[in-house]
């Protein structure tokens, strides 16, 4: 028998340990990191050790005369100690202390940038061509460009992306040390805070209340507030301590240090400007500016590049998207601000989680692809690709997102669950053409399970039983799916932590993957490309269980059965309590949309009715999909720049969205029946 004997029906399934599970320290921590480390490179036995990423911290701090609560709190914040085997973050930021280096920083390829997408997602409007496309060769599957551009860097180069440089004259080490090193590049972060202090005419104090002016300038942001916040999240994490197994499997901690004072009046030493807040829609424990997105008549009747609205009052709005910009955080500011680009509400910034606002959530952006869900949603963009797994966030920026998600989910009515907070590779296409051009961002390398983490939501079992239902939850460290298309197509990309799993026809490798009519309805396979969402199931989807067999669990998947691998001892998988839909009785199949449009009879003289066109998927009988949230059929009429001549069309029919493969989609509750959990 190949793989795990199945557990009885009422057995408990052990514990996850997940090494990247945020944590309190305790005083027995603290305690035990009093012992005096041993001399580098001491060993018991006569062997001869490497020594530890938590003694290169300790060496560090003492030769620096950085307190080292300051040096570990930095690093966490900035890579929560991963060194991502001295691969490059988004920002061209290395190593623990995300020391950054401007020749790798920036790429040229922008998120909407191929002209192939209609980020409007609209047919009444003429597909937009984004200005400055993209040659086809540097365009992949899904719109995501091919990193094989050249990387546009800003003039001047902002010293911000220029600190691996800085440290490097100031240790002499070299600039390949501080990149793959990751006690060398330790070093090179606490010469940097040193230096700082020194600038900022502060002594080197043993107390870490007086190095918060060091600490709020270490990203490089250019205003006061991001500064501040910034050092306000690194003594937040001193004063409740933390703990982690990192990326390279070293544990390193730092005590809480609950009574911890701070020194905010230090950051007026820095000299940044105060940035404008007016009139954004952000919580007050982050740092958001406005760089508003221009709402301009074109030629002809063209304008660009959103629609003016009145929400929640007009519409509510049911979800948040998330997505990543595919390019640099001055390249994303740069085509915002273009009449002729589109849009999103908001951008997130890597290196420091600065954030901008630049269509007000009472007006629809034009970023999802899909009309229905960019009436009803907010778009938030982050600096990052998808198809660069070793491009990393930082957890500053997850941090900062995640509040301003909190922030609008309480602002808006939108509930914390993957069927509202979704990725834009969960949107699904409007019409059976527009399947194969839906973008793929944020991709598998997004840790969905640590952003929910970060918003409260954390995903857990429901039950202590198998159930109905199962939500998909692989460790984000320990699941390293291979997949392809990262650099170029078909080469492998390098190994990477992932929150997806990849679906086959049977329980096992053998199997060949699932197949996804809609991605390519001549039948064709489904690969492992990093942009391939056809067999595919991400951390946080619920999906009903269709079987188990051998260490592998059974789910009902874009009208067929999708198996991946849950084994006993590390399941990717815990059970789930929730509502179900199936076909109503006598019903053989029903069909399946991708977007909640009125019934023809709701639409008034002079707007145009849209067909309720379905997508190529059909739900037969007995299957069951997991239900998200019931919505009466709308449609937003908005072909005009005078928001007086949009008009909004509410129908009578319902629809019940569903995950119905890695995108969600929605059925009409006449076609289906609801059934309670346990049914």
């Amino acid at each position: 028998m190949r793989g795990s004997a199945p557990p009885p029906p009422d057995a408990v399934r052990p514990g996850r340990a997940r090494g990247r599970r945020l944590g309190a320290v305790g005083a027995v921590v603290s305690a035990a990191l009093l012992v005096p480390l041993p001399p580098a490179g001491a060993a018991g036995a006569g062997q001869q050790r490497p020594e530890s990423l938590q003694q290169a911290f300790a060496r560090a701090a003492e030769e620096y005369r950085v307190p080292r609560s300051v040096l570990l709190g930095v690093a966490y914040l900035q890579s929560r100690w991963d060194a991502h085997g001295g691969a490059p973050s988004v920002v061209g930021g290395y190593g623990p202390m995300h020391l950054t280096d401007a020749a790798a920083a920036l790429a040229a390829a922008p998120h909407h940038g191929d002209g192939r997408e209609d980020p409007r997602g609209d047919g009444a409007r003429p597909l937009f061509s984004p200005v400055a496309p993209l040659s086809p060769g540097l365009a992949g599957a899904g719109g995501t460009p091919w990193r094989s551009a050249r990387p546009a860097l800003p003039s001047p180069v902002p010293e911000r992306l220029r600190t691996l440089e800085r440290a490097a004259r100031l240790t002499g080490i070299p600039a390949r040390a501080l990149r793959q090193d990751p006690a060398a590049n330790v070093r090179g972060g606490a010469a940097l805070l040193a230096d700082a202090q020194r600038r900022l005419g502060l002594p080197p104090s043993a107390d870490p209340a007086d190095w918060y002016g060091a600490v709020a300038g270490y990203p490089g942001a250019s205003d006061a507030a991001t500064a501040r916040t910034f050092a306000r999240d690194v003594f937040e994490v001193i004063r409740s301590g933390q703990r982690r197994t990192t990326d390279a499997g070293q544990r390193v901690v730092l005590p809480a240090s609950p009574r911890l004072a701070a020194r905010p009046e230090q950051v007026r030493r820095l000299g940044l400007r105060a940035p404008s807040a007016a009139g954004v829609e952000c919580p007050a424990s982050v740092a958001c500016e406005s760089i508003p997105a221009p709402y301009r008549k074109l030629e002809g009747t063209d304008y660009g590049n959103h629609d003016v609205a009145d929400r929640p009052r007009s519409q509510k709005v049911r979800f948040i998207v998330v997505h990543d910009t595919e390019g640099s955080w001055e390249t994303t500011v740069r085509l915002i601000q273009d009449p002729r680009y589109v849009s999103w509400n908001y951008t997130v910034r890597s290196a420091d989680g600065h954030i901008a606002q630049h269509v007000p959530t009472k007006d629809v952006a034009w970023h999802a692809g899909n009309w229905y869900v960019n009436s009803a949603s907010v778009g938030i963009e982050h600096e990052g690709f998808l198809a660069e797994p070793d491009a990393w966030y930082t957890e500053e920026m997850y941090r900062t997102s995640a509040r301003l998600v909190r922030y609008l989910a309480q602002k808006l009515d939108v509930p914390l669950d993957r069927q509202h907070i979704l990725g834009h590779d969960n949107v699904p296409g409007t019409l059976p053409s527009t399947i194969p051009g839906m973008h793929t961002d944020p991709g598998p390398y997004w840790d969905w399970a640590h952003y929910f983490e970060l918003l409260d939501r954390p995903f857990q079992s429901a039950s202590r039983a198998f159930g109905g239902l199962v939500t998909v939850l692989p460790d984000y460290d320990e699941n390293r799916p291979p997949y392809t298309g990262c650099k170029e197509p078909g080469a492998p990309c390098d190994g990477h932590g992932s929150g997806a799993v990849r679906l086959r026809t049977g329980p096992g490798e053998r199997y060949p993957l699932v197949k996804d009519i809609g991605l390519r309805p001549d039948g064709g396979e489904s690969t492992t490309d990093v942009n391939d969402t056809g067999a595919r199931a991400s951390t946080g989807q619920q999906f009903a269980v269709a079987g188990r067999e051998n260490g592998w669990t059974a789910i009902w998947y874009l009208g067929q059965k999708a198996w991946f691998a849950d084994p006993w001892e590390r399941p990717a998988s815990v059970p789930a309590r929730g509502s179900v839909v199936t076909p109503r009785p006598g019903q053989r199949q029903v069909p399946v949309y991708g977007r909640a449009y009125p019934e023809k009879a709701a639409y008034p003289a002079g707007v145009p009715v849209q067909e309720v066109t379905p997508l190529p998927y059909r739900l037969p009988a007995g299957q069951r999909y997991a239900l998200g949230q019931r919505v009466v059929g709308e449609y937003l009429w908005a072909k005009t720049f005078d928001p007086a001549g949009h008009r909004l069309v509410r129908g009578k029919d319902v629809y019940y969205e569903i995950q119905f493969g890695h995108r969600v989609a929605f059925v009409r509750a006449a076609d289906v029946e609801v059934l309670p959990p346990g049914r």
